[in-house]
């Protein structure tokens, strides 16, 4: 069982990873990453708006292209599988239809992983460079060089792996691209702005441990990546690709606000804050309000319980209004927020890949 899994699984990974679109989008997303230390410098935020601007946009642009992979890839390799039957060389095998879903999300979030791990590195790097708000604000050369020497040795040796051994040019790129950026970073974190020695953890302490918030950061939004890519399968096997890429927005969308609507429809009845969203709908139901009134304050809940609450993924605010991920006010380590993130993200993306096994199950595919 786990064979036949991991075996969909790898088939699926390579098929994703030599998709055209996911190339065009990494490359797009690098491009967006590599401007936005230049780009940030326009924040017009007098103290450090320049710096939460930088954070703000890369975070954005990650997360964003892993949506965008999520949708492209997922029904790249599901729904166009469904759509020319080419599915049914593997289930008409004694392969279960759940373990195909299961090896259809792995594989695709794999190739997901593959992507977010370059970006990642790449913007944890101009991270370190900064931006550049006054004239008087040196270029951080060892980030520069070290990253334009890691995609510049990824492409030689694509080059000529296509060349000497017919190995896939993009697919080759993308693995050799993950070992280089990362090969940069660790670089960089061992050469200061004047090219001396240091101690890498020099720059992960500094400015009250920020890199590191921002590290712990990109994970809690690879976890609501990985949500949307569970979304993403499970449309796919329905639906074709401009359908799912439109609810994965639509998704993303009602997941950043939902949370407020509820707060709203809470604030404006003076309902408590901490108020279970049982008890508030019963409040509502129970609100001297129009009828029309109680349907919009009725839909706002039912957003709120059945879309997931993507604020609780999105760390952005907390980091540039320097409030810590990892770390109590009085300075001691807990993992206990972190980790009831990272439980509600796993328990949801569970869901979804079991409502996409029963959408999958009863789909005619001969």
């Amino acid at each position: 069982m786990l064979r036949q899994t991991a075996t969909i699984a790898h088939n699926t990974f390579t098929e994703s990873i030599r998709q055209p679109i996911y190339t065009v989008v990494l490359l797009t997303a690098a491009g967006g990453l590599a401007l936005n230390p230049s780009l940030s410098a326009y924040s017009m935020e007098t103290g450090d708006g320049d710096k939460k601007l930088l954070v703000d946009m890369g975070l954005s642009v990650v997360f964003l292209a892993g949506m965008l992979l999520a949708a492209f890839t997922a029904t790249g390799v599901l729904s166009r599988e469904i759509e020319q039957k080419t599915v049914l060389t593997v289930v008409s095998k004694p392969v279960a239809r759940p373990l195909f879903v299961a090896g259809k999300f792995v594989g695709v979030a794999a190739a997901i992983a593959l992507a977010y791990w370059v970006l990642a590195m790449l913007f944890l790097g101009t991270h370190r460079h900064g931006v550049l708000s006054t004239a008087r604000d040196q270029f951080d050369t060892p980030v520069i060089f070290l990253n334009l020497a890691a995609a510049l040795v990824a492409l030689a040796v694509s080059a000529g792996g296509n060349y000497l051994y017919n190995w896939v040019f993009t697919s080759t790129f993308i693995k050799t691209l993950a070992v280089t950026m990362t090969a940069a970073f660790l670089g960089v974190l061992l050469l200061g702005k004047g090219w001396a020695l240091q101690n890498p953890l020099t720059d992960v302490v500094a400015h009250n441990g920020e890199l590191l918030e921002i590290a712990v950061g990109l994970i809690m939004i690879f976890e609501a990546v990985l949500l949307l890519t569970a979304v993403a399968v499970a449309v796919s096997t329905r639906l074709g690709q401009v359908m799912t890429l439109m609810i994965c927005i639509g998704t993303f969308v009602l997941g950043a606000v939902t949370s407020s609507l509820s707060g709203k429809v809470n604030e404006r009845l003076n309902l408590p804050h901490d108020l279970d969203v049982f008890a508030s709908v019963a409040a509502v139901l129970g609100a001297d309000s129009s009828l029309a009134q109680k349907t919009a304050d009725l839909a706002s809940k039912a957003i709120y319980l059945v879309m997931p609450n993507l604020q609780f993924l999105w760390p952005a605010d907390a980091i540039t209004q320097g409030h810590s991920l990892l770390f109590l006010d009085d300075g001691s380590l807990s993992l206990v927020a972190v980790g009831q993130v990272s439980l509600y993200a796993g328990l949801y993306t569970l869901a979804v890949l079991a409502l996409a096994v029963v959408l999958f199950q009863r789909r005619e595919v001969g």
